[in-house]
């Protein structure tokens, strides 16, 4: 489940101050106009509730993918490299400087938005911008996840349609990271040099967030084939009626291809909690955390489709153990009879379980943030008490120490992710429009607006009165 990012924000800014064109003078002008328009549209998305947060991630994708086309070709005609097949003349009056809010970082302050970085370069800015998209694409991966655990069981059809647009959004957002990195490598002065609090994007960040994007898309491919989260999502449905479900079964090849891929994203999660450790402590707990607990959850797959597989074969016994290999690589608390802790270690349990379930049902933005240990957790237990009763009745089977088994597990494979993110640029007839010079009120300074847009609202007065308080003399009409 990809993890709740918050999407940044950022100041004002005119390019027109900063970037002057001989062929094209409107050039910097269209745009400042842009960029204002996606600010403003970043921080109307960060006040709206997280229902129409979910609602609005579409129209934000659209406002940012508008602006970058602007953005990308000033950074083109700087560069000399020509736009739409047409050289345009751009000169830097001077260096720009771009603050932006990291989102990322770890809060001083609990329940405090972060302060703003300030950033020179139009590096600065491509950098932000891509990470902002990269971001959104998350948010869309996991908004169409959610519709699995929703009111109404999804049906095949529609269970493959969400995975499948899940894991469209996931492929963009990890080439777009790739993107980012190979930009950084290839650039001949070499990688840009970012402020120190700009943790969002810097390389080591990117990287674990390519990591993070490959471990999940390698997830999603293995919830394709896996039934058995829809059987739990279907077992805890209230108005679900089909409470005849049979069992299940994965075909033999198949559980070996699942355990591999499920390795693979092991592999990938930890290799993002060791990026992200090269920052020290500024990445925040909740994100180290998540990178944990996708390391934790996949292991715990590979080791429930090694039981599926032995189960399969008819070993019983030996698909227990497996099973209570994953609840160990879950954090659960083993005993030597291979019993989980009972007591208040089980209530405690029980209680998490049902905020997560009333998390999912109100749409929080909260839920997932364990990189889900939780829902791998309730299979396995579930698939625990069965083969157990089974084990007890008919087969009668030897149960194996799990820790050896671990040693076992085959090596890591991974879905490959052939898609290249291939940004934009402006058309030729949009360029062509902007060879007249540009309007007087288009060179207004959009940085001498409010910081945080329009007036500010005086303290204690009703919303809308803010007129009232401006110091000058109205009368009564």
């Amino acid at each position: 489940m990809p993890f709740p990012f918050v999407v940044s924000t950022t100041s004002a800014i005119s390019f027109h101050s900063n970037v002057t064109s001989a062929t094209h003078p409107s050039f910097p002008s269209a745009t400042s106009s842009q960029r204002a328009i996606l600010r403003a549209a970043l921080k109307s998305h960060k006040r709206l509730s997280p229902h129409d947060q979910a609602i609005n991630l579409n129209n934000l994708l659209s406002t940012t993918h508008n602006y970058l086309r602007y953005l990308l070709a000033l950074d083109f005609a700087l560069s000399g490299r020509p736009v739409a097949g047409e050289d345009v003349d751009v000169a830097l009056a001077k260096e720009v400087e771009i603050e932006w809010r990291p989102t990322l970082i770890s809060s001083a302050i609990p329940g405090r938005d972060n302060d703003r970085v300030k950033g020179k370069g139009l590096d600065y800015e491509i950098y932000f911008v891509h990470q902002t998209l990269a971001l959104i694409h998350n948010l869309l991966a996991r908004q169409s996840l959610l519709g699995l655990y929703a009111a109404s069981v999804p049906t095949a059809e529609q269970r493959t349609s969400l995975i499948q647009s899940a894991t469209k959004s996931l492929k963009t957002a990890h080439a777009i990271h790739t993107y980012l990195l190979q930009r950084a490598s290839s650039s001949s002065e070499g990688p840009p040099s970012f402020p120190p609090n700009a943790v969002d994007i810097s390389l080591s960040v990117q990287s674990a967030l390519q990591h993070l994007a490959h471990a999940e898309f390698n997830l999603l491919c293995v919830l394709k084939d896996d039934p058995y989260p829809a059987l739990l999502v279907q077992s805890r449905n209230k108005d679900d009626k089909e409470w005849m479900i049979k069992a299940p079964q994965i075909p033999k090849v198949r559980a070996q291809v699942l355990t591999r891929l499920c390795i693979g994203a092991a592999e990938h999660a930890i290799a993002a909690s060791a990026s992200l450790k090269g920052e020290g402590n500024k990445v925040s707990k909740e994100f180290m955390e998540y990178c944990d607990g996708i390391y934790r959850a996949s292991r715990a797959k590979a080791c429930r489709f090694q039981a599926l597989d032995e189960d399969l074969a008819g070993k019983t016994g030996t698909g227990i153990a497996w099973l209570r290999a994953a609840l160990n690589e879950l954090g659960a608390d083993i005993r030597k009879d291979g019993s989980k802790s009972s007591g208040l270690g089980r209530l405690k349990a029980t209680w998490t379980e049902k905020r997560e379930d009333k998390r999912i049902e109100k749409g929080s933005p909260n839920w997932g943030l364990d990189g889900g240990k939780l829902e791998e957790g309730r299979i396995v237990e579930y698939l625990e008490r069965k083969m157990t009763k089974e084990n007890d009745t008919i087969n009668v089977q030897i149960i194996p120490e799990w820790r050896p088994l671990l040693a076992t597990l085959p090596s890591g494979m991974n879905m490959p992710i052939d898609e290249k993110w291939t940004p934009s640029l402006l058309e030729e007839d949009e360029l062509a429009a902007m060879r007249a010079a540009p309007e007087a009120e288009d060179l207004v300074d959009a940085a001498s607006s409010e910081d945080e847009g329009g007036s500010k609202q005086p303290v204690g007065a009703f919303p809308g009165t803010n007129r009232d308080y401006d110091g000058q003399d109205r009368g009564y009409y």
